[in-house]
């Protein structure tokens, strides 16, 4: 039980300092570590919690805008998705969900990451936002990944670091204090959890300061580089907490 808990401190820590430099990922790079070690529903319930304590210190030490106009079709969207993940979670089979969504940052964002002169998006507009804001929550329902879709979508429109800060930390915030709600009034979260809540809370507090404070000194073109670069990790960790299962499965059969 001590290892067990040795590693959801280690994930808490890398996480949060991953999450107060970008922004978002918590639950992406959390996962990263908790996958070998947790049930996945465990899992789940621990990076949306971390991923709202991330949120909520970046309340008082990140500096960001609040722009409703260009929020609002993240959050709608968002909102429609969040039931959505949560009620197929109970039914997913966690080692395909990692999988795909683990190859899809892996091979997508590199490419992203090697077009520096690509043009903005200008297509899809707020429809677009709207759709991205529905994959977050329902990645937030399925396990706190509200992030990731939405980040890739702004970075593609052609956001500056600092409206994609505002953008990205107002969308997760609102998502993950929603999915929290659900996920506490369904039944998910259960008393058997609360000594993991209580590991990954201070786990993450200073690392997560950290984090926002090298965030500050970074320019525009780095930071597009960072958020980039934790996308396509962030993919590789997931392509590999679940390949083994899938292999062992295809191996049994």
């Amino acid at each position: 039980m001590e290892s067990v808990y040795l590693v959801v401190a280690l994930g808490a820590i890398v996480a949060g300092f991953v999450q107060g430099l970008s922004g978002f990922a918590f639950g992406m790079v959390a996962m990263s570590f908790w996958a070998w070690a947790l049930d996945p529903r465990l899992a789940a319930t621990l990076a949306v919690f971390g991923a709202l304590v991330g949120q909520l210190l970046a309340v008082f030490t990140v500096r960001r805008g609040f722009n409703l106009r260009l929020l609002l079709p993240f959050v709608l969207g968002g909102l429609v998705g969040i039931p959505l993940g949560v009620a197929v979670l109970p039914h997913l089979d966690m080692a395909w969900f990692k999988a795909l969504l683990g190859g899809f940052l892996a091979l997508w964002c590199p490419v992203m990451l090697m077009a520096r002169s690509l043009p903005p998006v200008t297509v899809g507009g707020r429809l677009g936002d709207t759709v991205a804001g529905m994959a977050g929550g329902v990645l937030s329902g399925i396990g706190g990944f509200a992030g990731p879709v939405p980040t890739l979508w702004a970075t593609l429109r052609g956001f500056g670091k600092d409206e994609q800060r505002a953008v990205i930390q107002n969308f997760n915030l609102s998502m993950l204090l929603v999915t929290m709600g659900v996920y506490l009034g369904s039944g998910v979260v259960t008393r058997q959890m609360l000594p993991y809540f209580a590991i990954v809370a201070p786990a993450m507090l200073v690392p997560t300061l950290l984090g926002a404070r090298l965030y500050i000194g970074i320019s525009e073109a780095r930071f597009r580089q960072i958020v980039l670069g934790l996308l396509t990790a962030s993919g590789v960790a997931l392509l590999a907490s679940a390949l083994p299962t899938l292999l062992a499965r295809h191996a049994g059969t």
